[in-house]
C-alpha cells in the first residue's frame, strides 16, 4: 500500500507517507528527526533556543543521513537567527508565532521551503500573500505552546478552502490514522504530530514523561497558563499534574503569589528548573519530574504504547490508507 497516494507536499520533499513531526523544544533531536525520515515523513528541529553553530551542524548531520527535515522558528523570540541558516541548505524551515515575508522571500531565494503555521482564517490569508509554500493549520487541541483558540475541524476546512494549491497541514489533536484520514479527507495534504513523537523511543523525553502521555486521557489535558517562566503570556495544553492541580485550587493565582512559587522541582544537566517553568523532563532531568511541565495534546486518547518513530510513521500512513481507500 506504501507509495500509492501522492500530493504536492509529499513530492516537495521526497516522502512516502505526509506525516510531520512537530518541533518540540528540548524533546526533538538528531535521532528522532532521521527516525521519521525513516519511516517516510519528515521531522522537525525547534532551532529558535539553539545557537547557530549547533544548529548548523544538526542541519550537517541531518543533510548527511539523506532525509528530509525543517527547522523551526518561533517569530515571537525574534528573527535574528534566521539569516545564520539562509545558506545552510536547509530543505525547508516554518515559523510559527508570526511570520516575516522577507525573511520568507529570502529563503526561498536560496531554495528553501518555508511554512507559516497559521490559527485562523485572516491569518492564512496573510501568510499565503507573504509567499508561504505550504500552511500548518493549528487546532486548539494541540499540545505544548498553542497558538490557537479553535478546533481544527471547522478551521481545516475553511482553510483549505481559500489555500487554493497551497498545500495545508493539519495540525492539533492527532496521533491516530483515523485522525489523519479525517484530515486527508478534508483535504489536508498532511498532518503534523508532536505529543505522539514524544512518545517514541528516540525522544528526548524522560521515560517518566512518556509514561505520562500513554496513561492520559484527553480529559487529563488542560488549556492554560499556567506554566509561564521564560515563556509568558502564551497558552499550552499540558497534563494535569499536583503544580497544576495546587494552582488551580488555590484559584489560579498570578505569580507571585502561586502555591510553591520558586520551589525547585528538578534539575536538567545540572540546572535548577522551578516550578511554573516551561520546561519539560526530558532524560537528562532529575527530581520531582511528574511536577513538571507535561505539554501533551487531547491527542493522549490514541496512544498507548512508546514505539520507534520511524514505525509510527509507517504503520500509521499504511492504516489511514485503508481507510481513505
Amino acid at each position: 500500500m506504501r507509495g500509492t497516494f501522492r500530493n504536492t507536499f509529499m513530492d516537495w520533499f521526497g516522502l512516502t507517507a505526509p506525516i510531520v513531526q512537530a518541533p518540540m523544544g528540548g524533546i526533538s533531536n538528531v535521532a528522532l528527526v532521521a527516525a521519521v525520515g525513516k519511516g517516510g515523513g519528515i521531522g522537525s528541529i525547534a532551532a529558535t533556543w539553539t545557537q547557530p553553530d549547533e544548529g548548523l551542524a544538526i542541519a550537517e548531520q541531518l543533510t548527511q543521513a539523506g532525509h528530509p527535515f525543517l527547522f523551526n522558528f518561533v517569530l515571537r523570540f525574534g528573527i535574528d537567527r534566521l539569516g545564520e541558516y539562509r545558506h545552510a541548505g536547509l530543505p525547508a524551515i516554518t515559523q510559527s508565532w508570526g511570520f516575516d515575508g522577507a525573511s520568507i522571500a529570502a529563503f526561498q531565494s536560496a531554495g528553501t521551503r518555508v511554512g507559516v503555521q497559521v490559527v485562523s482564517t485572516a491569518g492564512a490569508r496573510a501568510a499565503i500573500a507573504a509567499g508561504a509554500d505550504f500552511i500548518i493549520v493549528q487546532g486548539v487541541e494541540a499540545g505544548g505552546h498553542v497558538q490557537s483558540s479553535t478546533p481544527l475541524a471547522g478551521l481545516l476546512a475553511q482553510v483549505v478552502a481559500l489555500a487554493g494549491t497551497v498545500p495545508v497541514i493539519a495540525a492539533g489533536g492527532i496521533a491516530t490514522a483515523a485522525d489523519i484520514a479525517d484530515a486527508m479527507r478534508v483535504g489536508a495534504q498532511g498532518v503534523t504530530m508532536g505529543t505522539r513523537f514524544v512518545a517514541s523511543a528516540e525522544s528526548l523525553a524522560h521515560a517518566a514523561y512518556k509514561q505520562a502521555i500513554v496513561e492520559a486521557q484527553a480529559a487529563d489535558t488542560a488549556y492554560t497558563n499556567c506554566f509561564d517562566i521564560d515563556w509568558p503570556y502564551a497558552m499550552h495544553r499540558v497534563i494535569r499534574n499536583s503544580t497544576f492541580e495546587r494552582w488551580e485550587a488555590a484559584g489560579s493565582p498570578a505569580a507571585p503569589n502561586r502555591p510553591g512559587e520558586g520551589d525547585v522541582v528538578m534539575r536538567n544537566s545540572g540546572h535548577d528548573i522551578v516550578r511554573y517553568c516551561d520546561t519539560p523532563p526530558t532524560t537528562n532531568s532529575e527530581g520531582d519530574l511528574l511536577a513538571a511541565c507535561l505539554y501533551a495534546g487531547t491527542s493522549v486518547d490514541g496512544i498507548t504504547t512508546v514505539l520507534p518513530a520511524s514505525q509510527i510513521v509507517s504503520s500509521l500512513w499504511d492504516e489511514a490508507q485503508l481507510l481513505l481507500s
